[in-house]
C-alpha cells in the first residue's frame, strides 16, 4: 500500500506541473482547507479570498478534462456546493462520485479547478488547480449516505448471502431474474405505482447513478424521484428508493438489495434550543429487527467529530426508537446570523451536523448509516432594547442600544430628527462607541449632554426640568447590509430650577416687592388674584417697577389697587400685598409672595363691598373744633376714635342715617360728618360762636352688575393745599370753592385701591374686572361737577416686558 501511495504521488505531481504549465497558478496559502471524513471529501474556500469576485468550479476528469459543476451534475455525481454558516465555500464529493480516481477501493483522487474572476462572465478568470486525496480502507459491509442532494448505498458484491427468508423485500425480485438481460447490469425499483426494471443506461436518464468498483456495487439516488415512496418511521419522513441491482452471467446470477431511505425531516425549534431527531431502527433497511445491534453513535459538526457533546453544551442522546441531537441557539460551532424580516429586527441560527450510525443485523453484518444536515432555524425576531443608564448629576444622558450581532453597524444616528453620521457625530460632541461582551454580541452607546441645544427641555413640576432625547438609528444589518430603523425616546427629570424667593420692604408710602427675574415669564407669571400682573395691569394699577438681568423690584403704593387691608384703625393701617408665582402653562400656583406693612395714615375712606364703609377725618379749620363731636346723620353714630385732629368713624350703608338713590346705573349711598356748634341754652335769638362750619358728604357708588363705584366729598378751604382736607372759612371774604379730584380704575378680585387720599377696599365674588370711580369734593355753592370726570395721566415706569404705571393725581377747579 505505501509503494502504491507513493506511485500516486510521482503521477499527481507530473500532473499538476504539466497544468502550471499551461497556465495554472499555485492556490495561495490559506485559501483551500481539505479533509477527508467518513468517505467524503471535505474542501472549503476562504471567503476573504473571494469578496468582491466571481468563482466557479470544475471538476477535472482524466478523460473528458475540466467539466462545469452544476446542481444537475453534482447530484447525479456525488457532489455538494454550497456554505457554511460562516459563508464560507463548501464542497463536498463522495469517493464514489464520478470523476474520482478509485485504487483498489482504498485510495481516492478528485481533482478540482477553483476559477476566480472579477466579472460574472469569468473573464479573465484566474484558474487554481486543487488535488484532493481520500484513504479509506475500512469499508462497511454497506454504507449509506444522506447528502442534501442525494441518496448513496454502496454494499459489497460479495455480499449479503442469499437467505431462506423468502419474506424479505428484495427477493421479490427472483421471478423477474429469468429475464435479467445477460452480462448487463439492471435495476429495478419497487414503488407504490409497482416495479419498474430498467437498464444503467435508462437509470442515467431518471437521475440515477449506478456503477460498480473492483468490490462494491453503489446506487446514488436523488431525493423524491418518481420511483421513489416516503413513510414515516416514529414520527420522521423517510424518502425511500426501494431498488434491486441485478446482473446475469452464465452460471452466476447476482441480486445486490439497494434500497436506500433517509430522513427528509425531524427538526424542531424553540425560543432557545433546536432539535434534530432519526429513527433508531429503520425497518426498510434491516432485514430482521429481532437481531438489530447498535454498535456505534457519534455526532459532528461541519466535518469535525465532536467526542465529548456535553463539553459544547450539546446533547446527544438515544432510546429504542429514536436519536436526537439538541443543539441550543447559538452554540458555539454554529453561527448566528442578523437578518430583517418586515422591518422587525432578528436572527437566525445556523449549524452544519452530521450524524453516524453503526450498526450490525443478521442479514447485513455491519451497516455505516451517515446523515449530513444542514440546520437552519426559522426568522427569530428579537426587538433590540434601549437601557438608559443616565446619571442625572452628571447631566449627561447614557443611552445603550442592543445586543447585536458583529454583522450590524450604525450608519447614522438622528438626535431630535437631524441626522448624523458616526463621525459627525464626534464632530459635534456627541460620544458614540460600541461595548463588546464575551458572548460576542455588542451594545451601542450614545452621550449627549442636557445642556446640548438638540435635546428637548420642559418645565414640570415645582422645581424640575425634563429633559428629552429623541434618537434615531439606522444600522446595517447582516452581510446583506439590508437598513434598520429603531426610534427611541429617553426621558430624565431633575430638580436643577430654583423656586425665586421674594424679599419684601416697606416705606412711608409703599410696599416693595424684590424677586429674581431667573424663569419669570419662561416657567413662571406674578398673578394678582386672578389676574396677571402684566402691562396693562401694571399701567392701570399704579405700580412702579425696576428690573434688571438679575432682579425685579415692584413698588406698590399703600392705596394702590390690589393692596389688601388687614386692619384699619384710627391713624394706623396694615395693609398687605399678595402675589401668586404660578405656572406658565397649566395656571398652578406654586408660590404666595406676601407683604405685610404697618402705616400710620391721616386720612382716608374705604368703602367695603360688604357695605361697610371706614374714614379718617381730618380737622383742618380755623379755628379748630371739638373731633369728639363730630357725628353723622345720625346723631347717635359718633366717632370710635379721636384726637384734636383727626376723628375715625365705620359705619354700615344700612345704619347712622345712610341714604340711598339710583343715578343711571348706580346704586349711591350718602351720609355727611358734620360738627355740633354749641348753642346758649333758653336764648330766642341766634347766638354767635366762634365755632366755625364743618360738613363733610361721603357718597360710596356701587355700580350694578357686580361693578362697585365709591366716591367721597370733601370740603377744603382755598388755602388748602390740594389733596388735602381743611375747613371751611366762616369768614365773609373767603369765597366758596367746589374742588373735585375724580380717578378711575379696573380692579379684579380681592383688590384694593386709593384714589385721591381715599382707600377703596373691594373684595369680588366674582373673575370679571371691576370698575371703580372715586370723588372728593367740597359740598359748598357753586357750580356742580360730574361725579364721573376722567382721572389726570399716566407716568410710565416699567423696563421690561411687563410695565406697571403710577397715577398722579390732582384737583380739578
Amino acid at each position: 500500500m505505501e509503494a502504491v501511495a507513493h506511485s500516486l504521488c510521482r503521477i499527481w505531481l507530473l500532473f499538476l506541473l504539466f497544468w502550471l504549465g499551461q497556465g495554472r497558478q499555485m492556490v495561495p496559502p490559506g485559501f483551500v482547507e481539505s479533509s477527508c471524513r467518513s468517505r467524503i471529501f471535505w474542501m472549503k474556500l476562504n471567503k476573504l479570498f473571494l469578496q468582491g469576485k466571481f468563482f466557479q468550479l470544475e471538476i477535472y476528469d482524466p478523460y473528458a478534462g475540466p467539466i462545469l459543476l452544476d446542481e444537475k451534475l453534482a447530484s447525479h455525481c456525488g457532489y455538494v456546493l454550497s456554505e457554511d454558516v460562516w459563508g464560507n465555500p463548501v464542497f463536498r464529493a463522495s469517493v464514489l462520485g464520478c470523476h474520482v480516481a478509485n485504487e483498489a477501493d482504498e485510495l481516492f483522487t478528485l481533482t478540482v479547478n477553483i476559477k476566480v474572476s472579477s466579472f460574472s462572465s469569468m473573464r479573465a478568470a484566474v484558474t487554481y488547480t486543487y488535488p484532493m486525496y481520500c484513504s479509506y480502507p475500512s469499508w462497511a459491509s454497506r454504507e449509506i449516505v444522506c447528502e442534501e442532494n442525494y441518496m448513496e448505498v454502496s454494499v459489497k458484491t460479495d455480499v449479503p448471502a442469499v437467505s431462506n427468508d423468502y419474506t424479505v423485500a428484495w427477493m421479490s425480485a427472483l421471478p423477474e431474474t429469468q429475464n435479467v438481460a445477460y452480462q448487463q447490469w439492471q435495476l429495478m425499483f419497487v414503488s407504490p405505482s409497482g416495479r419498474k426494471r430498467v437498464t444503467v443506461s435508462d437509470a442515467v436518464k431518471l437521475g440515477y447513478s449506478f456503477n460498480n468498483t473492483l468490490s462494491r456495487v453503489y446506487l446514488r439516488a436523488p431525493y423524491h424521484s418518481n420511483e421513489s415512496d416516503t413513510s414515516v418511521v416514529n414520527g420522521v419522513n423517510m424518502n425511500m428508493v426501494t431498488s434491486t441491482s441485478m446482473y446475469r452471467q452464465r452460471w452466476l446470477l447476482l441480486l445486490i438489495d439497494t434500497t436506500v431511505s433517509c430522513p427528509v425531516d425531524g427538526i424542531s425549534f424553540t425560543d432557545t434550543m433546536l432539535t434534530w431527531t432519526t429513527p433508531r431502527v429503520i425497518p426498510t433497511l434491516v432485514v430482521q429487527e429481532s437481531t438489530f445491534l447498535s454498535k456505534n453513535i457519534v455526532m459532528g459538526v461541519d466535518d469535525q467529530v465532536i467526542v465529548n457533546p456535553e463539553d459544547k453544551n450539546y446533547l446527544l442522546e438515544h432510546n429504542e426508537t429514536h436519536i436526537r441531537i439538541t443543539i441550543p441557539i447559538g452554540a458555539e460551532g454554529g453561527k448566528l446570523k442578523s437578518s430583517i424580516s418586515g422591518g422587525v429586527y432578528g436572527v437566525i441560527y445556523s449549524i452544519d451536523l452530521f450524524l453516524e450510525h453503526t450498526w450490525t443485523d443478521a442479514g447485513w453484518q455491519t451497516t455505516k448509516y451517515t446523515v449530513i444536515k444542514s440546520i437552519t432555524t426559522p426568522f427569530m425576531p428579537q426587538m433590540p432594547t434601549v437601557i438608559n443608564n443616565t446619571v442625572p448629576e452628571e447631566r449627561l444622558f447614557n443611552v445603550a442600544f442592543g445586543h447585536f450581532l458583529p454583522d450590524v453597524s450604525l450608519v447614522a444616528i438622528a438626535i431630535g430628527n437631524v441626522p448624523f453620521t458616526p463621525r459627525e457625530a464626534q464632530y459635534h460632541e456627541f460620544k458614540v462607541y460600541e461595548t463588546l461582551f464575551s458572548n460576542r454580541t455588542k451594545r451601542f452607546i450614545l452621550e449627549v449632554s442636557f445642556d446640548d441645544p438638540y435635546v428637548l427641555k420642559e418645565y414640570v413640576n415645582r422645581n424640575e426640568t425634563k429633559y428629552t432625547l429623541l434618537v434615531n438609528y439606522t444600522l446595517s444589518v447582516g452581510p446583506e447590509m439590508t437598513l434598520y430603523y429603531h426610534s427611541a425616546e429617553v426621558e430624565c427629570v431633575i430638580a436643577d430650577i430654583e423656586l425665586p424667593e421674594a424679599v419684601g420692604s416697606c416705606d412711608e408710602e409703599n410696599l416693595y416687592l424684590t424677586l429674581p427675574t431667573f424663569g419669570l415669564h419662561q416657567y413662571w407669571e406674578l398673578y394678582l388674584g386672578n389676574t396677571l400682573l402684566n402691562r396693562h395691569i401694571a399701567l392701570t394699577n399704579g405700580y412702579l417697577a425696576a428690573i434688571n438681568s438679575t432682579h425685579l423690584i415692584l413698588q406698590i403704593p399703600l392705596f394702590a389697587v390690589g393692596v389688601i387691608y388687614e386692619e384699619v384703625s384710627f391713624q394706623k393701617i396694615k395693609a398687605r400685598f399678595d402675589v401668586a408665582l404660578r405656572k406658565v402653562r397649566t395656571m398652578e400656583t406654586l408660590q404666595m409672595f406676601s407683604i405685610s406693612c404697618s402705616f400710620n395714615s391721616s386720612e382716608f375712606i374705604i368703602c367695603h363691598p360688604d357695605g361697610t364703609v371706614m374714614i379718617s377725618a381730618q380737622m383742618k379749620t380755623v379755628p379748630g373744633i371739638d373731633m369728639s363731636k363730630t357725628k353723622l346723620r345720625d346723631s347717635s353714630c359718633k366717632p370710635r376714635e379721636y384726637n384734636e385732629a383727626h376723628a375715625f368713624f365705620k359705619f354700615h350703608v344700612t345704619t347712622c342715617g345712610t341714604s340711598a338713590r339710583f343715578e343711571g346705573d348706580h346704586i349711591i349711598y350718602e351720609n355727611e360728618i358734620s360738627y355740633e356748634k354749641e348753642t346758649l341754652p333758653g336764648q330766642s335769638i341766634p347766638t354767635i360762636t366762634r365755632d366755625p362750619d364743618y360738613r363733610l358728604t361721603i357718597l360710596c357708588y356701587y355700580q350694578a352688575k357686580e361693578t362697585l363705584v365709591l366716591g367721597a366729598f370733601v370740603s377744603d378751604p382755598v388755602t388748602s393745599p390740594p389733596g388735602t382736607m381743611g375747613p371751611i372759612s366762616n369768614t365773609a371774604a373767603h369765597r366758596r370753592v367746589r374742588q373735585a379730584l375724580n380717578v378711575v380704575s379696573r380692579v379684579s378680585k380681592g383688590v384694593c385701591a386709593l384714589f385721591g387720599g381715599s382707600v377703596l377696599s373691594y373684595q369680588h365674588t366674582t373673575w370679571q374686572h371691576l370698575q371703580r370711580t372715586v370723588q372728593l369734593k367740597h359740598r359748598e355753592e357753586g357750580p356742580s361737577r360730574s361725579p364721573f370726570s376722567q382721572s389726570p395721566g399716566l407716568r410710565t415706569c416699567w423696563t421690561s416686558t411687563d410695565c406697571c404705571s403710577r397715577s398722579k393725581m390732582t384737583h380739578g377747579n
